[in-house]
C-alpha cells in the first residue's frame, strides 16, 4: 500500500474536493483542523450522493474510505472548514 501525507490550504466555505478517484480503492486519515467537516461526495450532479460525513475534533483520526463501487461513479474526499487553513492529511492507495 501506498501512503502519501499531503498539506493543502483548504479556503473557508463550500465543499472543497481534496482527492477525486476513479475506479479504485482508497483510505483518508484525518485530524484537524477541529469543527472541520469531511465527506465521500459520490457520482456527479443530482445522481450523485453523500457518505460518511464526519466531524473532526483535532483529536481522533477520522477515516474515510473510497471502494471500488462507488468510485466507478467517481468519488471526491471533500472538506468544509469554518475559516481558511493549512491542512495535513493522509491517503492510502493500493499498490506498492
Amino acid at each position: 500500500m501506498a501512503t502519501v501525507t499531503k498539506t493543502v490550504h483548504v479556503r473557508a466555505g463550500a465543499w472543497r474536493t481534496l482527492e477525486s478517484f476513479f475506479n479504485t480503492t482508497a483510505t483518508g486519515l484525518f485530524v484537524d483542523p477541529a469543527g472541520a467537516s469531511i465527506k465521500i461526495r459520490w457520482g456527479v450532479g443530482f445522481l450523485g450522493g453523500d457518505r460518511q460525513k464526519q466531524t473532526l475534533d483535532g483529536n481522533a483520526t477520522k477515516t474515510l474510505k473510497v471502494s471500488t463501487g462507488l468510485s466507478l461513479l467517481r468519488a471526491r474526499m471533500q472538506m468544509r472548514v469554518t475559516r481558511d487553513s493549512d491542512v495535513t492529511y493522509t491517503v492510502q492507495l493500493p499498490g506498492p
